[in-house]
């Protein structure tokens, strides 16, 4: 791998840390929000025990990184090992920041965005931050769990732990933080949908074909299929459009075939001729 690339990878990891920190201690932490993973648990810890959250990161983090190797294999790198020793530093250093709301579905909200943001910046740099996602991986290789169930039921039980803890409203903030979390993760790796999948099935393919490539100037793919009660050969259409270019795409549908039976999707990470170059 280039210098360049493997700088900005490093670069990636040690952004995305610092920034699950700001978002840990300007909006979750103080409003009491344990939204899963490690810092929830450091968020619970405080709670009954007073102890300091970087601490208790670093307590976590390590012991989970080292079991992680050991059980997983060497597969983690030093850009994990980076992650997983950040993450904490980054806590301990803005501890003494002043939270930017007091008001707990905003923390929650923010505090989601804020750590979702840093921790899809981490994959990206092709790394974690190590914590309850190692765990989580253990424990599917030897129950045999999907790596979703893993990660639901440590989290659901961290959310569990908080309702006890604290009062059901801040469990319940913890779950919002959790969502809010994941689907900016999702943002993050996948980026906002600009383009849709379009599956049409029609007995006019040719003509539907020639007037895509017509008005839009898409390429068209035909999908070898059989219908299930007809057993007829009847092959289906596949389209790839820019979101500004449906509507012009569904009128081209009407107008040449309006039986015609469409399935439409979002499409993310386009890459190729007429789209975004890898």
């Amino acid at each position: 791998m280039p210098a360049k690339d493997t700088i900005i990878e490093y670069f990636y990891v040690i952004a995305g840390a610092a920034i699950v920190a700001v978002g840990f201690n300007a909006f979750l932490f103080p409003n009491q929000v344990a939204s899963g993973g490690v810092s929830g648990i450091s968020t619970i810890l405080h709670g009954i025990f007073g102890w300091n959250a970087g601490i208790v990161q670093y307590a976590f983090n390590i012991p989970l990184f080292i079991a992680g190797v050991l059980v997983l294999g060497k597969k983690f790198g030093v850009k994990s090992l980076v992650g997983t020793l950040a993450l904490p530093l980054f806590v301990i250093l803005t501890e003494d920041w002043n939270a930017w709301t007091y008001t707990p579905l905003l923390g929650a909200i923010f505090g989601g965005i804020f750590v979702g943001l840093g921790i899809g910046l981490v994959f990206k740099g092709k790394a974690s931050t190590g914590g309850t996602d190692l765990l989580a991986q253990i424990i599917t290789k030897y129950t045999g769990l999907t790596l979703g169930t893993s990660v639901l039921l440590i989290d659901g039980l961290i959310a569990i732990s908080a309702a006890i803890v604290f009062d059901i409203e801040k469990g319940l903030y913890a779950l919002i933080g959790l969502y809010v979390t994941t689907k900016t993760i999702d943002i993050i790796q996948l980026g906002f949908s600009q383009s849709k999948m379009v599956y049409i099935i029609t007995n006019k393919q040719d003509e539907i074909r020639d007037a895509i490539y017509k008005e839009i100037n898409r390429g068209v793919t035909k999908i070898p299929a059989v219908g299930g009660y007809t057993e007829s050969e009847k092959p289906v259409l596949m389209v790839v459009v820019y979101q500004t270019e449906f509507t012009k795409l569904k009128q081209i549908i009407q107008t040449v075939d309006p039986s015609a039976f469409v399935i439409v999707s979002d499409a993310y990470e386009v890459l190729g001729e007429g789209f975004k170059r890898a």
